[in-house]
C-alpha cells in the first residue's frame, strides 16, 4: 500500500496497475454486464423519506434487479447509493432528476516521538484540557490495535454527550473510553489473506496514524531501540473514532463514503483520511464529496497529499474545502553503515534492527549469481528480482544488488543481508525483511569495484544508528507535488507536516515490513509517507479547535496556514508546489489574529465558477433556492483563501489577476494590521486597503490584492503578503507560474 512508503509499496502499485490492465483488457463479455457504480446524490431530502424503497425505486426504473444489484444506500448525512449497473444503467441512471454523478467504485491508495518536539509542540504544551476531552477524531483507515498502549482509556472520563457513535464489536474487539467507536466497511464481501473481518488493524497503517492525531503518552515507546522516547499525539486527551475502510488490496471508495456517511452522523469534530488517488471532478471524488458533507456540519477533513512526487501535478486531494498535507523531513534520520574488509565503510539509509553475529561474511555481485536454471541472466539477476538468485551461490552472503527494492529476493536465496544502490529516495529510510543498507551510486559503486578487485570479499552490516539531519525541515522527494489539476489557481498542498522516519503505534497481527519471511512483531514502527503527514495535521487542527470550538473548518485550516513557519525554494525547488504555506506551528495556529473564513455558500459561488450547474448545486446543497447568478457567479480569485495563486498559459503572457479577500479578526478586539508585501519575481502587488483598523473581535474587514506581471517559464514566483499587527503576523503565500499545456 502506498499509504506509509516502502519499496513493497511501488511493487505492489505496479502489480496492481498492471492487472488493472489485464482485467480491463481481457474481461470476458459476462464480466463487462455489470459494475459497481457510486450514484451521487447530494444532500439528504428535507423531510422523512426511505432512502432503500427511494433507490429501490429508481433501480427498478432503468431495468436492474434491484435486490441484487443495490449494496449500500447512503442515507445519515447525504444522499446516494452504490450498485452493480451495466453500462446502459449507468447512463439511465445519469440521466435522472435527482442524479448529481454516476462514476465507478474504484480503489484509492493508502498514501511520533521526535516529530511533535521538532515542531515545536512540548510535551508540556498548554491546553484546554476540558475541551480537549470532548474532541472527537474520525480516523478513516485501516482500522486500529485496541489493546495498543496508545490507546488505553485510563483515567478518561464518560463519552461526550454529543455522541451518536456504535461499537461493532465481534468476539476480538472492544471499544474504550479512548476509543468511543469502531465500524469496518467491505462492501464487495472480498476479504484477503490476513485481513480480519472486524475494526482491528491488521496492517499496522491504521494504528499509526491515529497514534500520531491522538494518542496517549507512551514512555519509551521504540523500535528495537531505534527512536526512542515519549510516543504521543497532538492531543492525547481527546477520542478516537474508527472507521476501517482500508483492507490488504486497497480502499474502496464505496466504502469510504459510506464511513463519511456514519462518521459525520456520529458527531466527530475532525475527520483523518491518509488516502488517495487521481485528482478527478470534485463530485466524482469520493472524498471531495465526503469532504464537501463534512465542511457542511462543521467538520474539517485533513488529506494526505499523495506519495508520487517529486514529479509536477502529482498532488491528489485538491478540493478547496479540505486540508491537504505534504511531507517534510524532521531533524533526525536513520543509517546503517556497510563495513568492508578492507577497512573501508558506506552509510547508506535504512532502519536496519539487526544485528549479524559474525564479524564478516561473504559479499557477491546480484549479477554474478543469476538462478540460470530458471533461465535468469545477470542483467536481470544484477536487480535482485524475484527469483533470479542463485540460492546455493548465495546462501550465507551479503549480495549487491543495483536498485532499490524490498529485499525479499536476497531473503529468499538465503542471503544474510543486502547492500542496494541506487539514485532514487535517498531523503528517507527504508525498513527491509533482513540486514540491509542503501547506498547512492557513488558508494555502491565502490562496493562494486571492492569485489572485483578481491579474491574473498567480505563485509557486514551494522544495525542502525540515529544522526542529525541539519537541513531539516524540508519537503522528502516522495511527497507529490503541485499545481493542483483541476483548479490550477487553488495552491495545493496547503501546508506540509512531518511524514518521514515516524515512530508511532502498531498492530500486532503484522510484522515491521509485512513482507514474507519477516518475523518481527513489534508494539511500535517507524514509517514514512504523506500518511504520517496527515495525521500530524489532524492532530494540530484538533489542538486549535480545543481552544477555538466554535470555529468553522475554514477558519482553523486558515490558522494553520496563515501561521505555517515560511520555507525557502533554496531547499525545496519546488518551493510552494512542495510545501504550499509553510511547515505547520500548532502552537501559533491557536492565536492566528485573523483567520480567512469561508462556508458552504463561499464554496457554493466558487463552483458557480467553476461551471458547475444550477441542477447539481441544488442537489448537492438540498437547497433549492441555490442558482448560479451573476451576483454568485464568482472566479477562483475571489474564493476567501488564505493563499494566492495566479497562473498564465505560457511564459510571454501578461496577466492581471484581483483577489477579493475577507478577515475576521480573532486576536486583539483593537488592533490595526498593516500589509507587507514580498511580489513574485516579474511582478508587482498592490493590496487595498493596505490598512486595516479592527474595533472588536469578530470583526470582517474586506482588502483586495492586484497582482500583475509576467511569469519565468519552468519556475514557481513565490512571493507574500503578510499582514502584521505587531503582535500577529498572518501570512499567506502569493506564487505565479505558467500553467501546463497539457
Amino acid at each position: 500500500m502506498a499509504g506509509h512508503l516502502s519499496p513493497t509499496s511501488w511493487l505492489l502499485m505496479m502489480s496492481l496497475a498492471f492487472s488493472l490492465v489485464l482485467s480491463c483488457n481481457g474481461a470476458s463479455e459476462s464480466d463487462q454486464k455489470a459494475n459497481t457504480y457510486i450514484v451521487y446524490m447530494g444532500d439528504l431530502p428535507k423531510g422523512d423519506f426511505s432512502a432503500s424503497s427511494l433507490h429501490t425505486s429508481m433501480l427498478q426504473q432503468v431495468g436492474s434487479r434491484a435486490s441484487e444489484s443495490l449494496i449500500r444506500s447512503y442515507k445519515r448525512s447525504f444522499n446516494g447509493f452504490v450498485a452493480k449497473l451495466t453500462e446502459e444503467e449507468r447512463k439511465k441512471l445519469a440521466s435522472m432528476e435527482g442524479v448529481v454523478s454516476v462514476f465507478p467504485n474504484e480503489k484509492k491508495q493508502l498514501h511520533t516521538t521526535r516529530s511533535w518536539d521538532f515542531m515545536g509542540f512540548p510535551q508540556g504544551v498548554r491546553r484546554a484540557a476540558g475541551p480537549e476531552s470532548d474532541i472527537i477524531v474520525g480516523m478513516l483507515d485501516t482500522g486500529v490495535w485496541p489493546e495498543s498502549e496508545s490507546f488505553s482509556d485510563e483515567g478518561f472520563g464518560p463519552l461526550p454527550s454529543k455522541w451518536k457513535g456504535s461499537c461493532q464489536s465481534p468476539a476480538n474487539f472492544t471499544c474504550n473510553n479512548k476509543i468511543i467507536g469502531a465500524k469496518y466497511y467491505k462492501s464487495d464481501g472480498d476479504f484477503g489473506q490476513g485481513d480480519i473481518d472486524s475494526p482491528r488493524d491488521s496492517e499496522g497503517h491504521g494504528s499509526h496514524t491515529a497514534s500520531t492525531a491522538a494518542g496517549r503518552l507512551v514512555s519509551d515507546a521504540n523500535l528495537f531501540g531505534l527512536g526512542s522516547g515519549t510516543a504521543r499525539g497532538a492531543v492525547p486527551g481527546a477520542r478516537i473514532a474508527v472507521y476501517k475502510v482500508c483492507w490488504s488490496n486497497g480502499c474502496s471508495e464505496a466504502d469510504i463514503l459510506a464511513a463519511f456517511d456514519d462518521a459525520i452522523a456520529d458527531g466527530v469534530d475532525i475527520i483523518s483520511l491518509s488516502v488517495g488517488g487521481g485528482a478527478l471532478d470534485y463530485f466524482e471524488d469520493s472524498i471531495a464529496i465526503g469532504a464537501f458533507h463534512s465542511m457542511k456540519n462543521g467538520i474539517l477533513t485533513s488529506n494526505s497529499g499523495g506519495n508520487s512526487g517529486p514529479d509536477p501535478e502529482t498532488i491528489s486531494n485538491v478540493s478547496p474545502w479540505s486540508l491537504t498535507v505534504a511531507a517534510s523531513t524532521i531533524d533526525r534520520k536513520f543509517v546503517a553503515k556497510v563495513k568492508l574488509d578492507n577497512s573501508k565503510a558506506y552509510e547508506g539509509m535504512a532502519i536496519n534492527t539487526f544485528i549479524l553475529n559474525q564479524s564478516m561474511y561473504p559479499l557477491v555481485y546480484g549479477g554474478d549469481v543469476p538462478n540460470t536454471r530458471q533461465g535468469f541472466t545477470r542483467e536481470e539477476s544484477r536487480y535482485c528480482i524475484f527469483g533470479s538468485l542463485d540460492k546455493t551461490l548465495v546462501n550465507g552472503t551479503i549480495v549487491l544488488c543495483d536498485a532499490l527494492a524490498t529485499g525479499e529476493e536476497p531473503l529468499n536465496a538465503g542471503a544474510v543481508g543486502t547492500v542496494m544502490q541506487d539514485d532514487r529516495y535517498l531523503d528517507l529510510a527504508f525498513s527491509f525483511p533482513l540486514p540491509a543498507t542503501y547506498l547512492n551510486l557513488s558508494d555502491g559503486g565502490e562496493v562494486y569495484n571492492y569485489i572485483n578487485i578481491t579474491s574473498e570479499p567480505t563485509a557486514i552490516i551494522e544495525k542502525s544508528t540515529e544522526i542529525k539531519d541539519e537541513l531539516a525541515p524540508f519537503v522528502v522527494s516522495f511527497s507529490s507535488r503541485g499545481p493542483n489539476t483541476i483548479t490550477s489557481d487553488i495552491l495545493k498542498p496547503d501546508l506540509t507536516a512531518p511524514g518521514v522516519d515516524i515512530l508511532a503505534a502498531w498492530s500486532l497481527a503484522t510484522t515491521v515490513t509485512g513482507d514474507e519471511g519477516d518475523t518481527r512483531v513489534v508494539p511500535y514502527n517507524i514509517i514514512s509517507g504523506t500518511s504520517m503527514s496527515c495525521p500530524h495535521a489532524t492532530g494540530a487542527a484538533a489542538y486549535v479547535k480545543s481552544f477555538n470550538p466554535t470555529w468553522s473548518p475554514a477558519a482553523i485550516k486558515s490558522a494553520l496556514m496563515t501561521t505555517a513557519s515560511p520555507m525557502t525554494a533554496a531547499i525545496n525547488n519546488d518551493a510552494e508546489f512542495a510545501y504550499g504555506s509553510g511547515h505547520i506551528d500548532p502552537v501559533k495556529a491557536v492565536n492566528p489574529g485573523l483567520v480567512y473564513d469561508a462556508g458552504e455558500a463561499d464554496y457554493v459561488k466558487f463552483l458557480c465558477g467553476q461551471g458547475y450547474s444550477d441542477k447539481s448545486l441544488r442537489l448537492v446543497t438540498g437547497d433549492n433556492s441555490s442558482f448560479c447568478s451573476e451576483s454568485n457567479n464568482a472566479t477562483v480569485w475571489d474564493l476567501n483563501y488564505p493563499s494566492f495563486a495566479i497562473s498564465s498559459s505560457s511564459k510571454s503572457e501578461s496577466v492581471t489577476r484581483v483577489f477579493h479577500r475577507t478577515v475576521t479578526n480573532v486576536g486583539s478586539p483593537v488592533s490595526v494590521y498593516k500589509a507587507t508585501v514580498v511580489a513574485p519575481p516579474g511582478f508587482t502587488v498592490v493590496v487595498e486597503p493596505s490598512v486595516l483598523s479592527f474595533k472588536a473581535i469578530g470583526q470582517k474587514l474586506a482588502f483586495a490584492v492586484t497582482v500583475s506581471g509576467v511569469a519565468a517559464s519552468g519556475s514557481v514566483g513565490s512571493g507574500s503578503l503578510v499582514w502584521d499587527d505587531g503582535v500577529s503576523q498572518v501570512r499567506s503565500p502569493i506564487v505565479a507560474f505558467v500553467a501546463s499545456s497539457s
